[in-house]
Protein backbone atom coordinates (compact mmCIF):
# COMPACT_ATOMS: atom_id res chain seq x y z
CA UNK A 1 0.00 0.00 0.00
CA UNK A 2 1.51 3.85 -1.07
CA UNK A 3 0.13 7.02 0.82
CA UNK A 4 -0.01 9.94 -1.97
CA UNK A 5 3.35 10.94 -0.64
CA UNK A 6 5.14 7.74 -1.43
CA UNK A 7 4.44 7.94 -4.94
CA UNK A 8 7.37 9.91 -6.29
CA UNK A 9 9.65 7.58 -4.38
CA UNK A 10 7.77 4.56 -5.34
CA UNK A 11 8.43 6.30 -9.31
CA UNK A 12 12.42 6.22 -8.71
CA UNK A 13 12.23 2.95 -7.27
CA UNK A 14 10.62 1.45 -10.21
CA UNK A 15 13.00 3.12 -12.52
CA UNK A 16 15.55 1.69 -10.54
CA UNK A 17 14.60 -2.24 -10.66
CA UNK A 18 13.78 -1.22 -14.37
CA UNK A 19 18.17 -0.60 -14.65
CA UNK A 20 19.09 -3.24 -12.67
CA UNK A 21 16.59 -5.72 -14.74
CA UNK A 22 18.67 -3.98 -18.08
CA UNK A 23 21.67 -4.37 -16.84
CA UNK A 24 20.83 -8.15 -16.14
CA UNK A 25 19.27 -8.61 -19.75
CA UNK A 26 22.18 -6.64 -21.67
CA UNK A 27 25.22 -7.11 -19.81
CA UNK A 28 25.45 -3.68 -19.93
CA UNK A 29 27.64 -1.81 -17.06
CA UNK A 30 25.23 0.57 -15.63
CA UNK A 31 26.42 0.29 -11.70
CA UNK A 32 27.55 4.38 -12.30
CA UNK A 33 23.78 4.89 -13.30
CA UNK A 34 22.39 2.92 -10.53
CA UNK A 35 24.68 4.18 -7.76
CA UNK A 36 23.65 7.60 -8.52
CA UNK A 37 19.43 6.67 -8.64
CA UNK A 38 19.88 5.23 -5.34
CA UNK A 39 21.58 8.04 -3.64
CA UNK A 40 18.75 10.17 -5.07
CA UNK A 41 16.09 7.74 -3.15
CA UNK A 42 17.57 8.17 -0.40
CA UNK A 43 18.03 11.11 -0.50
CA UNK A 44 14.48 12.15 -1.53
CA UNK A 45 13.25 9.50 1.23
CA UNK A 46 15.00 11.53 3.70
CA UNK A 47 13.34 14.76 3.00
CA UNK A 48 10.29 12.95 2.40
CA UNK A 49 10.11 11.58 5.85
CA UNK A 50 11.75 14.38 8.01
CA UNK A 51 9.13 16.73 6.77
CA UNK A 52 5.85 15.30 6.85
CA UNK A 53 2.85 17.42 7.40
CA UNK A 54 0.63 16.06 10.75
CA UNK A 55 -1.93 14.07 8.65
CA UNK A 56 0.39 12.20 6.78
CA UNK A 57 1.80 11.07 10.23
CA UNK A 58 -1.74 9.99 10.90
CA UNK A 59 -1.76 8.53 8.00
CA UNK A 60 1.27 6.26 9.01
CA UNK A 61 -0.06 5.32 12.30
CA UNK A 62 -2.71 3.54 10.10
CA UNK A 63 -0.51 1.50 7.75
CA UNK A 64 -2.10 -1.90 7.84
CA UNK A 65 1.69 -3.32 7.85
CA UNK A 66 2.79 -1.56 10.83
CA UNK A 67 3.55 -4.10 14.09
CA UNK A 68 0.43 -4.51 16.36
CA UNK A 69 0.08 -5.16 19.46
CA UNK A 70 0.89 -8.99 19.70
CA UNK A 71 3.69 -8.75 16.61
CA UNK A 72 5.98 -6.50 19.13
CA UNK A 73 5.14 -8.76 22.29
CA UNK A 74 5.18 -11.92 19.82
CA UNK A 75 8.55 -10.69 18.45
CA UNK A 76 10.62 -9.40 21.62
CA UNK A 77 9.66 -11.69 24.15
CA UNK A 78 9.57 -15.45 24.85
CA UNK A 79 6.72 -17.71 26.53
CA UNK A 80 4.05 -15.29 26.35
CA UNK A 81 0.98 -16.68 28.17
CA UNK A 82 -2.27 -15.11 26.89
CA UNK A 83 -4.84 -14.29 29.34
CA UNK A 84 -8.48 -13.93 28.61
CA UNK A 85 -11.68 -12.43 29.99
CA UNK A 86 -12.51 -9.67 32.54
CA UNK A 87 -14.33 -12.28 35.16
CA UNK A 88 -17.84 -10.08 34.64
CA UNK A 89 -18.70 -10.37 31.07
CA UNK A 90 -16.67 -11.59 28.43
CA UNK A 91 -13.29 -11.92 26.94
CA UNK A 92 -13.06 -8.75 24.88
CA UNK A 93 -10.70 -9.59 21.52
CA UNK A 94 -10.05 -6.00 21.04
CA UNK A 95 -7.58 -5.93 24.11
CA UNK A 96 -4.97 -8.30 24.73
CA UNK A 97 -2.67 -9.11 27.13
CA UNK A 98 -0.72 -11.34 29.40
CA UNK A 99 2.58 -12.35 31.11
CA UNK A 100 5.60 -13.18 28.92
CA UNK A 101 9.71 -13.35 29.70
CA UNK A 102 11.90 -10.42 28.20
CA UNK A 103 14.99 -11.44 28.42
CA UNK A 104 14.64 -13.42 31.72
CA UNK A 105 12.19 -10.60 33.02
CA UNK A 106 8.55 -11.86 33.50
CA UNK A 107 6.22 -8.77 32.02
CA UNK A 108 3.02 -8.37 31.98
CA UNK A 109 1.99 -6.88 28.33
CA UNK A 110 -1.09 -5.38 27.55
CA UNK A 111 -2.39 -3.82 24.55
CA UNK A 112 -5.46 -3.00 21.73
CA UNK A 113 -4.91 -5.38 18.49
CA UNK A 114 -6.21 -4.35 15.30
CA UNK A 115 -6.64 -6.74 12.39
CA UNK A 116 -5.02 -7.28 8.80
CA UNK A 117 -7.92 -8.17 7.01
CA UNK A 118 -11.79 -7.86 7.11
CA UNK A 119 -12.44 -11.27 9.42
CA UNK A 120 -9.45 -10.08 11.82
CA UNK A 121 -11.21 -6.71 12.24
CA UNK A 122 -14.14 -7.75 12.89
CA UNK A 123 -13.31 -10.07 15.28
CA UNK A 124 -10.72 -7.30 16.87
CA UNK A 125 -13.83 -4.85 17.01
CA UNK A 126 -11.07 -2.83 14.83
CA UNK A 127 -9.15 -2.48 17.95
CA UNK A 128 -11.98 -0.43 19.76
CA UNK A 129 -12.53 -1.84 23.33
CA UNK A 130 -15.37 -2.64 25.10
CA UNK A 131 -15.90 -1.83 29.01
CA UNK A 132 -15.11 -5.45 29.45
CA UNK A 133 -11.45 -4.95 27.80
CA UNK A 134 -10.75 -2.04 29.91
CA UNK A 135 -12.12 -4.27 33.02
CA UNK A 136 -9.84 -7.34 31.86
CA UNK A 137 -6.66 -5.00 31.30
CA UNK A 138 -7.08 -3.49 34.90
CA UNK A 139 -7.48 -6.70 36.16
CA UNK A 140 -4.45 -8.16 34.23
CA UNK A 141 -2.67 -5.15 36.06
CA UNK A 142 -3.75 -5.85 39.53
CA UNK A 143 -2.63 -9.59 38.79
CA UNK A 144 0.41 -7.88 37.56
CA UNK A 145 0.98 -5.75 41.02
CA UNK A 146 -0.13 -9.11 43.11
CA UNK A 147 2.73 -10.87 42.00
CA UNK A 148 5.48 -7.71 41.52
CA UNK A 149 5.89 -7.46 37.57
CA UNK A 150 5.93 -4.61 35.45
CA UNK A 151 3.67 -3.65 32.98
CA UNK A 152 3.53 -2.49 29.25
CA UNK A 153 0.84 -1.21 27.76
CA UNK A 154 1.03 -0.77 23.73
CA UNK A 155 -1.54 1.77 22.71
CA UNK A 156 -3.16 1.47 19.24
CA UNK A 157 -6.76 2.30 19.59
CA UNK A 158 -8.72 4.57 17.42
CA UNK A 159 -10.76 5.10 20.08
CA UNK A 160 -13.12 2.75 22.48
CA UNK A 161 -15.94 1.77 21.03
CA UNK A 162 -18.75 4.04 21.01
CA UNK A 163 -21.81 1.96 20.75
CA UNK A 164 -25.40 1.76 22.82
CA UNK A 165 -24.32 -1.73 24.20
CA UNK A 166 -20.92 -0.07 25.29
CA UNK A 167 -22.28 2.66 27.43
CA UNK A 168 -25.04 0.70 28.69
CA UNK A 169 -22.24 -1.90 30.57
CA UNK A 170 -20.55 1.22 31.68
CA UNK A 171 -17.75 2.61 29.06
CA UNK A 172 -17.15 5.22 30.95
CA UNK A 173 -16.70 4.40 34.31
CA UNK A 174 -14.64 1.52 32.98
CA UNK A 175 -12.48 3.80 31.39
CA UNK A 176 -12.08 6.27 34.62
CA UNK A 177 -11.60 3.52 37.41
CA UNK A 178 -8.78 2.43 34.94
CA UNK A 179 -7.27 5.86 35.52
CA UNK A 180 -7.59 5.82 39.09
CA UNK A 181 -6.57 2.47 39.64
CA UNK A 182 -3.02 3.22 37.52
CA UNK A 183 -1.76 6.07 39.23
CA UNK A 184 -1.74 3.72 42.17
CA UNK A 185 0.16 0.53 40.51
CA UNK A 186 3.28 -0.31 42.96
CA UNK A 187 4.82 -1.90 40.12
CA UNK A 188 6.44 0.19 37.32
CA UNK A 189 4.19 1.00 34.36
CA UNK A 190 5.53 1.54 30.92
CA UNK A 191 2.89 3.23 28.40
CA UNK A 192 3.97 3.12 24.80
CA UNK A 193 1.49 4.52 21.54
CA UNK A 194 2.51 2.62 18.77
CA UNK A 195 0.26 3.06 16.15
CA UNK A 196 -2.82 6.02 16.96
CA UNK A 197 -3.95 7.36 20.56
CA UNK A 198 -7.60 8.65 20.54
CA UNK A 199 -9.31 9.80 23.22
CA UNK A 200 -10.33 8.05 26.25
CA UNK A 201 -10.13 4.78 24.63
CA UNK A 202 -6.01 5.14 24.92
CA UNK A 203 -6.08 7.01 27.91
CA UNK A 204 -7.51 3.78 29.65
CA UNK A 205 -4.24 1.95 29.44
CA UNK A 206 -1.57 4.88 29.24
CA UNK A 207 -1.37 6.15 33.01
CA UNK A 208 2.26 5.42 33.70
CA UNK A 209 5.60 5.98 34.99
CA UNK A 210 6.88 6.82 31.63
CA UNK A 211 4.63 7.57 28.66
CA UNK A 212 6.42 7.24 25.38
CA UNK A 213 5.29 7.65 21.41
CA UNK A 214 7.11 5.91 18.45
CA UNK A 215 7.41 8.80 15.70
CA UNK A 216 4.89 8.15 13.76
CA UNK A 217 1.98 8.59 15.78
CA UNK A 218 -0.56 10.59 16.89
CA UNK A 219 -2.32 10.90 20.05
CA UNK A 220 -4.99 13.17 21.08
CA UNK A 221 -8.23 13.72 22.40
CA UNK A 222 -10.01 13.67 19.29
CA UNK A 223 -9.30 12.25 15.37
CA UNK A 224 -8.79 14.92 12.49
CA UNK A 225 -11.86 13.38 10.81
CA UNK A 226 -14.30 13.58 13.87
CA UNK A 227 -12.36 16.99 14.44
CA UNK A 228 -13.52 18.26 11.01
CA UNK A 229 -17.24 16.44 10.96
CA UNK A 230 -17.67 18.38 14.08
CA UNK A 231 -16.15 21.90 12.97
CA UNK A 232 -16.69 21.93 9.47
CA UNK A 233 -19.91 19.23 9.26
CA UNK A 234 -17.66 17.88 6.94
CA UNK A 235 -14.21 15.25 6.67
CA UNK A 236 -13.33 17.29 3.75
CA UNK A 237 -11.30 19.49 6.24
CA UNK A 238 -8.72 16.91 8.03
CA UNK A 239 -5.48 17.99 7.19
CA UNK A 240 -6.86 21.36 8.63
CA UNK A 241 -7.65 19.59 11.48
CA UNK A 242 -4.63 17.16 12.15
CA UNK A 243 -2.39 20.81 12.41
CA UNK A 244 -4.93 22.37 14.82
CA UNK A 245 -5.03 19.24 17.10
CA UNK A 246 -0.98 19.13 17.10
CA UNK A 247 -1.08 15.68 17.68
CA UNK A 248 2.10 13.96 16.59
CA UNK A 249 4.44 12.42 19.07
CA UNK A 250 6.91 15.93 18.55
CA UNK A 251 4.24 18.33 19.37
CA UNK A 252 3.10 15.93 22.39
CA UNK A 253 6.80 15.92 23.56
CA UNK A 254 7.07 19.71 23.13
CA UNK A 255 3.62 20.04 25.18
CA UNK A 256 5.23 17.93 28.41
CA UNK A 257 2.48 15.22 27.85
CA UNK A 258 4.79 12.26 26.46
CA UNK A 259 8.08 11.41 28.01
CA UNK A 260 10.00 10.19 25.26
CA UNK A 261 9.40 9.35 21.23
CA UNK A 262 11.38 6.28 19.85
CA UNK A 263 12.58 6.50 16.63
CA UNK A 264 11.08 4.74 13.87
CA UNK A 265 12.88 3.02 10.53
CA UNK A 266 12.98 5.63 7.44
CA UNK A 267 9.40 5.46 6.20
CA UNK A 268 7.79 4.02 9.15
CA UNK A 269 7.68 1.09 11.33
CA UNK A 270 5.86 -0.94 8.69
CA UNK A 271 9.28 -0.55 6.39
CA UNK A 272 11.01 -2.70 8.93
CA UNK A 273 9.22 -4.40 11.59
CA UNK A 274 12.15 -6.44 13.17
CA UNK A 275 14.57 -3.51 13.40
CA UNK A 276 11.59 -1.45 15.27
CA UNK A 277 10.75 -4.67 17.42
CA UNK A 278 14.38 -4.14 18.46
CA UNK A 279 14.45 -0.53 19.16
CA UNK A 280 11.15 -0.95 21.20
CA UNK A 281 12.52 -3.77 23.30
CA UNK A 282 16.15 -2.10 23.71
CA UNK A 283 14.30 1.16 25.09
CA UNK A 284 11.63 -0.99 27.08
CA UNK A 285 15.00 -2.87 29.17
CA UNK A 286 16.24 0.59 29.47
CA UNK A 287 13.17 2.06 30.68
CA UNK A 288 12.31 -0.82 33.39
CA UNK A 289 15.88 -0.44 34.63
CA UNK A 290 15.66 2.94 35.19
CA UNK A 291 12.16 2.39 37.12
CA UNK A 292 12.70 -0.44 38.99
CA UNK A 293 15.93 1.41 40.79
CA UNK A 294 13.36 3.78 42.19
CA UNK A 295 10.99 2.58 45.40
CA UNK A 296 7.59 2.37 44.82
CA UNK A 297 6.24 5.20 46.95
CA UNK A 298 8.78 7.52 45.17
CA UNK A 299 7.22 5.83 41.28
CA UNK A 300 4.07 6.80 42.81
CA UNK A 301 4.19 10.05 43.91
CA UNK A 302 6.08 11.08 40.44
CA UNK A 303 3.46 9.34 38.88
CA UNK A 304 0.76 11.20 40.08
CA UNK A 305 3.06 14.62 39.98
CA UNK A 306 3.86 14.31 35.93
CA UNK A 307 -0.02 14.19 35.23
CA UNK A 308 -1.07 16.61 37.89
CA UNK A 309 1.40 19.25 36.39
CA UNK A 310 -0.17 18.59 33.17
CA UNK A 311 -2.13 21.49 31.14
CA UNK A 312 -2.73 25.26 31.73
CA UNK A 313 -4.80 26.70 34.49
CA UNK A 314 -6.13 30.70 33.69
CA UNK A 315 -7.39 32.30 37.41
Amino acid sequence: MLLDFEQPIAALEGKLREMQQLALDSQVDVSEAVTALEAKIRALKKETYQNLTRWQRVQLSRHPDRPYTLDYIEGMTEKFIELHGDRTVADDKAMVGGFAELDGRSVMFIGQQKGRNTKQRQFRNFGMPNPEGYRKALRLMKLAEKFGKPIVTLIDTPGAFPGLEAEERGQGEAIARNLKEMFLLKVPVICIIIGEGASGGALGIAIGDRVMMLENTWYSVISPESCSSILWRSWDYKEQAAEALKLTATDMLTAGLVDGIVKEPLGGAHTDAAAMIKTLKKTILKTLDELEALPHEERISQRIDKFSNMGVVVE
